[in-house]
């Protein structure tokens, strides 16, 4: 029997106060247990040893009772969810105050971090839980009651899966897309309750612009009354308000952000109310301000500016990427999925948004910064032959005024950002109770740098002068060491100087200097002429480390006093080298002896005397006379004569023997020439080689004989018989083939014939 779901099962028990059996449903008040959920707090932002511990305390409890409800069975889990109202309350206690990533908070102890790791994991469990409507094949619901029950216990509305997307975001987003996608599709009503909550999404941003004071002429939805004062710009309110402000706009962009990239579904109900636009004219209206408003407060506290900067830019690319995550979801993608005939609808909704926004040109240079729109029209052009190329240029043209006057300068792609916030969250399944070191920038060409926001670049020489001129017109008693202090620290920015000296608001470091302080020389770099290194260094025309050159030597050109024939009978030259070749030319045929010096033999030609002057194998153990006995005197054959018999030793264990030249006696009148005839040379050399072959039995060379007679006159057999053992035998020796590759190239044309 197939199991029923939940909705549908009926379970039988005995009446507490009849005793008798009962049926009731399984889902019913009575299955709930009677347990108390306690609320969840923060941990202590001062890390409070009381404190710590009360929370640590509290965090016990609910993670106990959250430990309980996982382990229940699948029929009393939903009694308690649906039933049990502490439960909720305490869920969505949790939701409500745990620490986001972008909170400050102090580093909190381990006791600590432990515990809210603990909590994180479980409040996602139960969460993930209640979003299942069929756990196995025997407990489960059926859709249609799983949505109801859902939706009419509010079990989930639009708020609590806005936090669970911010919470749990961060490396559990396939299953938060499972999670949410089943919570939408089994439940429609969602998407009704999602376009009613939009209003307030976007009276988020109109609520932020006339708190600062920028709500654009006629956006307004309530006169503003005659007694009422007007509302201060982000430049003129207190600071701690100006926080506020950024840190309420950071949450809701992460938020809106985390939600669109885990449903992107939910961006055709997002444009449904004209989102990109309202973001697009929220961001150049308020953006420039806050910016502005940071920059200018130089003299308060840096740390925080420096924090508020970053949470600014962490929100400037957090609303540039909730913009493109919705033109890539109702545009761009469609376009890629669908057929050829289906996607003009689409390309007219891409054009018609980027027509709305071309007066905003702020928001257009850092989408196109981190999303080149190039490229994406570039897509349409692809995907489409028949898109207005006068729409598609006339935006590809507005983007590119929109840069303008600014240095153009492509910002890191997402997938590399430096800080690692590719969610902006919390971790996976464990918050990150610590407070966030730094949140991206989005731009490149604007750093603020704690309370100087961007300073500019240092001032020297006579521009400095001149600077310290003009505080000293209007304060004269003050020293120059003490004014170049001052605008050293303010940017150079004399009339901020002048000011805050009047006005007795100097920084803390500046009052406590000496105000008739001199200024200091600061010591030259090194001199460019001493730190000189060239080719020509320390030569005789170097005039920076010489004092006296020969200016004889120095002319231009050719000497006036010089003709073309003084320079040719210049010899010089010549008498200079004259000596040293006159010395190639002495060639002493005798050298005269002295009495008593060594009479020895004449050198011999073929001796090697490379080691005569190292003691070679001197500790070895040969003989002496082996190493040192000297070789007799043996004359060169080149200047030997021929004697008969001489050389003829015939060695049968050798496989070439050596036939001696036999060259004919020379007359003793006649002399006998070093070098032979070359030709004479070859003869001999030939006959030795055909009386060597002969001897080895080889066959004389056939070459005579492949040759033949003259044409016309017939071959004779022998003469045929080697041309065929030619023809036969030519691949055995250098470029094989010949006559094939000769064939195959005359017969492709190669070799005309």
């Amino acid at each position: 029997m197939p199991a029923l779901p939940l909705d549908q099962l009926q379970i039988t028990h005995k009446d507490p106060k009849t005793g008798k059996p009962r049926t009731s449903p399984a889902l019913h008040p009575e299955q709930k247990a009677e347990r108390y959920f306690v609320l969840y707090k923060p941990p202590p932002k001062d890390n409070i040893p009381a404190l710590v511990e009360e929370y640590l305390e509290r965090a016990t409890f609910v993670a106990h009772d959250l430990d309980w409800l996982l382990a229940l069975p699948h029929d009393k889990f939903w009694c308690q969810v649906v039933f049990d109202e502490s439960l909720q309350t305490c869920l969505d206690s949790y939701l409500h105050h745990v620490p986001r990533k972008f909170d400050e908070w102090v580093a909190p102890t381990p006791e600590v971090v432990e515990m809210q790791r603990r909590l994180h994991r479980s409040v996602f469990l139960t969460f993930l839980r209640m979003s299942t409507h069929k756990e196995s094949k025997d407990h489960f619901f059926s859709p249609s009651a799983f949505g109801e029950i859902l939706y009419n216990n509010f079990l989930f509305d639009i708020p609590k899966i806005l936090d669970l997307c911010v919470l749990f975001g961060k490396g559990n987003a396939p299953l938060l897309q499972k999670m949410i996608g089943n919570i939408f599709t089994q439940q429609p009503s969602y998407y009704n309750d999602l376009a009613d909550t939009m209003p307030t999404i976007l009276q988020v941003f109109s609520n932020i612009l006339q708190h600062c004071g920028l709500q654009r002429d006629g956006a307004s939805a309530t006169p503003q009354k005659l007694e009422e004062r007007s509302r201060l710009t982000p430049s003129d309110m207190p600071l701690l308000e100006l926080k506020d402000i950024i840190l309420y706009l950071c949450d809701t962009c992460t938020t809106l952000w985390a939600f669109l990239d885990i449903f992107p579904l939910a961006c055709q109900t997002f444009q449904k109310h004209d989102f990109c636009y309202r973001l697009a004219s929220f961001y150049e209206v308020a953006i420039p301000e806050m910016e502005s408003a940071i920059k200018k407060r130089r003299l308060e506290d840096s740390r925080l500016l420096s924090d508020l900067w970053q949470r600014l830019s962490h929100s400037k690319k957090k609303l540039v990427e909730v913009f493109h995550i919705i033109l890539n979801q109702i545009c761009l993608l469609p376009i890629l999925e669908s057929s050829r005939d289906n996607i003009q609808g689409f390309i007219e909704e891409f054009l018609q948004i980027f027509s709305s926004l071309l007066q905003e040109k702020r928001f257009l240079r850092d989408y196109d910064t981190l999303f080149p729109v190039a490229e994406d029209v570039s897509l349409l052009q692809q995907a489409s032959s028949v898109l207005d190329e006068t729409r598609a240029a006339y935006i590809i043209q507005a983007v590119e005024s929109a840069w303008e006057g600014v240095d153009r300068r492509k910002a890191p792609s997402l997938a590399e950002d430096p800080h690692g916030d590719s969610n902006g969250v919390m971790l996976t399944a464990e918050p990150d109770s610590q407070a966030p070191s730094h949140l991206g920038n989005l731009e490149e060409e604007e750093e603020c740098l704690g309370a100087a926001a961007a300073p500019g670049p240092a001032v020297d020489g006579v521009e400095l002068d001149s600077l310290i001129s003009q505080v000293k017109d209007l304060l004269p008693d003050l020293g120059e060491g003490f004014v170049l202090a001052c605008l050293e620290h303010y940017g150079y920015d004399p009339e901020q100087v002048i000011n805050n000296v009047l006005e007795e608001r100097l920084a803390p470091a500046l009052s406590q200097l000496d105000r008739h302080q001199d200024r200091q020389a600061r010591p030259d770099p090194t001199p460019l002429l001493t730190s000189r290194h060239n080719v020509f260094q320390n030569d005789e025309f170097d005039v920076f480390s010489r004092d006296s050159v020969d200016l004889s030597r120095v002319h231009k050109g050719r000497r006036k006093e010089e003709s073309t024939r003084s320079l040719l009978n210049d010899k010089r030259a010549v008498a200079a080298q004259r000596q040293r070749y006159q010395q190639y030319s002495v060639v002493i045929e005798e050298v005269p002896l002295q009495p008593g010096d060594y009479q020895g033999d004449d050198y011999e030609d073929e001796y090697d005397d490379t080691y005569d002057g190292n003691q070679v194998g001197a500790n070895d153990a040969d003989s002496d006379d082996e190493l040192i006995s000297r070789r007799p005197f043996t004359i060169p054959r080149v200047l030997r004569t021929k004697v008969p018999g001489e050389g003829q030793e015939d060695d049968d264990d050798d496989d070439e023997e050596e036939v001696e030249d036999e060259a004919p006696k020379v007359p003793p009148w006649q002399p006998d020439h070093f070098v032979q005839d070359p030709a004479v040379l070859r003869e001999k050399a030939e006959a030795r080689r055909m009386a060597f072959l002969a001897r080895k039995g080889h066959r004389h060379d056939s070459s005579a004989a492949v040759a033949g007679g003259p044409r016309g006159h017939g071959q004779s057999r022998e003469t045929t018989q080697e041309r065929r053992k030619k023809e036969a035998s030519k691949a055995t020796r250098a470029n094989h083939n010949r006559r094939t590759m000769s064939d195959r190239k005359r017969s492709k044309g190669m070799i005309p014939s």
